[in-house]
């Protein structure tokens, strides 16, 4: 990928800008694998550029065998040269970590010999976005550096988004938006809390169907940003807790349901190189699908299954949250 500097700036100022992607991460592209300024190598980021100096992005990406054993198989619902989107099962971490003693998403990709970004460092090779361990659904990877920067600046300024489907052990009292920081909880290092100068954070909630005792609910969500358990610390602060979440809800839920049924059902996005729009489902997986066929009705939830109902439900709140008046 060639680029011409029309104003004498920074390099990586420069690539931030044209890529529209977060500076650390441009930062790490020139520092880890270079890039060519007039066909000379350089890894240096404060490097003065000239109008109509030449800059080149090299294609780089990794192949390479997993360390670890891999004995689990990942579903892929979408896969070309640049991106690749897939159904994460649960259990699964997305990266590895000190703490993290089993294979990951990342080791199962390696182990494909998939090749991968290199732009979230040694051990987030392709990872974009995270989901976590017990969460389902679906994630998208980049196989190169410049898909990588590009998905990443549609995080970055929204245009990417994605919706979440999740059972709570109490109803919604009405669709809703929650617009709360979030920051590590003091108390308890394992959580995360409402914190007055944490991290802004945003989330919207819809109703879709009622359990069949009226007891618990199938809602969908949101992310409007992307902090950690940001749906689950969300729902806290309405009083309400995703089944199996026995971090944030009751634990003695975990012994009837071993995760926390929250699934990333859908993900929209425009493709990083052909700039085509797209948008991805992720079936639910059977856990998830085994509560509902036993405690809902199907005709009260299968008409929110389309990822386009549930697009045209959170744009009705949006509408109706934005044309409410002050005194309402």
């Amino acid at each position: 990928m060639s680029l011409t500097c029309k104003e004498s700036m920074r390099l990586d100022l420069f690539l931030a800008k044209e890529l529209q992607a977060p500076r650390n991460q441009v930062l790490t592209l020139i520092k880890t694998h270079g890039v060519y300024v007039n066909e000379i190598f350089t890894h240096k980021a404060g490097l003065k550029l000239q109008i109509d100096d030449e800059v080149r992005i090299p294609d780089i990406s990794i192949t390479q065998e997993s360390e670890i054993k891999v004995d689990f198989q990942i579903p892929i619902i979408y896969e070309d040269d640049d991106i690749l989107v897939i159904n994460k099962p649960p259990f699964i971490t997305v990266h590895p970590a000190p703490s993290v003693k089993d294979a990951t998403v990342v080791d199962w990709l390696k182990s494909r010999g998939i090749k991968l970004s290199t732009l979230s460092g040694e051990t987030r090779h392709g990872i974009v976005h995270r989901i976590d361990k017990e969460t389902t659904g679906a994630l998208i990877i980049a196989k190169t550096n410049v898909a990588h920067a590009g998905l990443a600046a549609q995080l970055e300024d929204k245009s990417m988004g994605r919706f979440y489907l999740a059972l709570i052990d109490l109803p919604l009292k009405a669709d809703c938006i929650v617009d709360k920081p979030i920051a590590r909880n003091p108390k308890n290092r394992l959580k995360m809390a409402i914190v007055p100068d944490g991290r802004s954070a945003k989330s919207a909630f819809c109703k879709l169907a009622l359990g069949n005792d009226e007891r618990i609910e199938l809602i969908g969500a949101k992310l409007f940003t992307g902090r950690t358990h940001q749906i689950r610390v969300h729902l806290e602060s309405l009083s309400r807790h995703i089944l199996g979440d026995n971090l944030y809800g009751f634990k003695s839920q975990k012994a009837i349901i071993p995760r926390v049924m929250l699934h990333a059902y859908g993900i929209y996005l425009t493709h990083p190189i052909t700039q085509v729009p797209l948008m991805f489902q992720a079936p639910l997986y059977e856990d998830f699908e085994s509560i509902l066929t036993q405690r809902f009705s199907k005709e009260s939830y299968n008409e929110y299954f389309s990822l386009d109902a549930l697009k045209r439900r959170f744009d009705d709140i949006f509408y109706r949250m934005c044309t409410q008046s002050p005194s309402s």
